[in-house]
């Protein structure tokens, strides 16, 4: 087993992708600390891990204060000696156009998405750092955060910024020898469950079935076991030489997203005034706009929703 030996913590991994992340650790050899908000979310998901004979232990506590990081932290080196790997999975969802997003909206998702990385990634440095730790950070990002989508005004900044983090973390962590990555999964979730688009692949799954070829291979949609392969290889000593890296996966498809590079460059002696502007610059950018949001491909007949 890859991890035998490693600790992990997981947070958000009550149920959905960040159960699923936290069973292949498991399965791979780790001791993991799982983590949620409802105490008996929490019990479950340890017994998930420990009836097939992993080890794990749970802390019920939302993510985003300093204390919830440091009880993390504690319950792996006091439950299992040690800490090694941190997956940051917590999320909540609050999504409203933007005239409709109240400030509470806006701050709950940025407290755990954004806010609640940060904090745990900072603790778990710390502890790496001051015990001579290899370790490893799994973040987790969102296709939304790299190309927007209407109604997330909160859930794409806080993903953006989680990736953007991870850049820098990269630099700052490196001479530790600690890596840091961000995934982007394209899974089956409580969110997609109510999308019509994805309703023959969530069908299939909830009946056991293999999902239809066009969202495993076509669109790179999947199950939540599809991403926990790349979360565990991540954790592993394999992964040493992979850092400051957005790799998204989903279904059959595995993908490294490129950073920000700028596609047109212009140079004009004297500077870019408003009328340079308006007789040269505008055309540069008019003949380079950028996509934004989620471009989906059109459904075959046969997988459109049912009326």
């Amino acid at each position: 087993m890859s991890l035998n030996g490693k600790v992990a913590i997981v947070t958000g991994s009550g149920a959905g992708l960040g159960l699923a992340y936290a069973q292949e650790l498991a399965r791979q050899g780790a001791s993991v600390v799982v983590n949620d908000v409802n105490d008996d979310v929490t019990n479950k998901a340890v017994e998930s891990i420990t009836a097939a004979g992993g080890k794990a232990t749970g802390v019920t506590a939302p993510v985003g204060s300093t204390e919830t990081a440091e009880k993390l932290v504690s319950a792996a080196v006091s439950e299992f000696g040690r800490l090694d790997i941190l997956v940051n999975n917590a999320g909540i969802l609050r999504d409203r156009s933007l005239l409709k997003m109240s400030d509470d909206d806006f701050d709950q998702v940025i407290n755990v998405h954004l806010r609640g990385t940060f904090i745990c990634v900072r603790a778990a440095f710390d502890y790496f750092k001051n015990n001579d730790v290899k370790g490893r950070i799994v973040t987790i990002g969102s296709p939304t955060g790299q190309r927007g989508n209407f109604g997330q005004t909160n859930y794409a900044a806080a993903k953006a910024g989680i990736v953007g983090m991870v850049r820098t973390w990269a630099l700052e962590m490196k001479r530790a020898g600690v890596t840091v990555n961000a995934i982007i999964p394209v899974a089956a979730t409580a969110m997609t469950e109510t999308v019509p688009y994805f309703s023959a692949a969530i069908e299939a799954d909830k009946a056991g079935e293999a999902m239809p070829d066009f969202f495993r291979k076509d669109l790179g949609f999947g199950t939540a076991a599809d991403v926990a392969g790349l979360v565990a290889f991540l954790a592993s000593d394999a992964a040493a030489n992979i850092s400051g890296q957005a790799i998204g996966v989903g279904g059959d498809r595995l993908q490294v997203w490129s950073h920000p590079e700028p596609v047109a460059t212009e140079y004009r002696k004297g500077g870019w005034t408003y009328d340079a502007m308006e007789s040269q610059g505008r055309e540069l950018i008019e003949n380079n706009l950028q996509d934004v949001g989620e471009q989906f491909l059109e459904l075959p007949e046969e997988l459109q929703p049912k009326a």
